[in-house]
């Protein structure tokens, strides 16, 4: 074919190669523009990102307190503090029970109150520590994360209890707990490891 007689439009023949060859292994439609190819591969790339963006950034649920070890076996005294718990506290909702941990949640956004009967002695735990006496139980302060709670875990009775007290949560609950241990759970000696 000369340049002249040669159809608009149709491909070049490459030397050796028939016309119905490069036909077949390229076709003889439209081809998709470089610009459209970027937005088809892009776009969901970008809604990917957003998924995992959303979920890093995501508040947890979870609180410090239930990751702690489990301690030694006591399952008929944490029965018996569990029941014995109150069943609500002031902006918080009915106790829930799941085996040896109790929640009451938030009436609104926030975290639950959240206690765990049977955990192991805090590792952190030594006799520079400072405790907190709550009528008359003595808590360890083990973990605080800034503008969302704190964590304590009863020293002083056994089975060690810990507890999640969120920031909008006030006294009232590990000061209601605390009285509840002190009639329910036996007292043991600060152990220092």
């Amino acid at each position: 074919m000369t340049e002249e007689s040669k159809p608009d439009g149709a491909p070049d023949q490459v030397e050796g190669t028939s016309a119905d060859t490069v036909e077949t292994r390229y076709g003889t439609g439209p081809r998709l523009s470089p610009a459209l190819i970027a937005t088809l591969v892009a776009v969901p790339v970008m809604v990917i990102i957003g998924f995992i963006t959303f979920a890093a950034l995501r508040p947890d649920d979870t609180t410090p307190i239930e990751s702690y070890a489990t301690g030694e076996s006591a399952p008929a005294d944490c029965a018996k503090l569990i029941a014995a718990l109150p069943q609500t506290f002031d902006g918080f909702g009915d106790k829930q029970v799941d085996g040896t941990t109790v929640r009451w949640p938030a009436d609104g956004d926030g975290d639950a109150v959240t206690l765990r009967c049977g955990i192991s002695r805090p590792s952190e735990l030594s006799p520079t520590s400072n405790l907190q006496v709550i009528n008359p139980v003595q808590w360890f302060i083990t973990d605080t994360v800034e503008g969302s709670g704190q964590a304590y875990v009863c020293v002083d009775h056994r089975p060690y209890v810990a507890m999640w007290i969120p920031a909008n949560a006030g006294n009232g609950p590990i000061t209601d707990v605390s009285a509840v241990i002190e009639r329910t759970l036996p007292r043991g000696p600060l152990d220092f490891g």
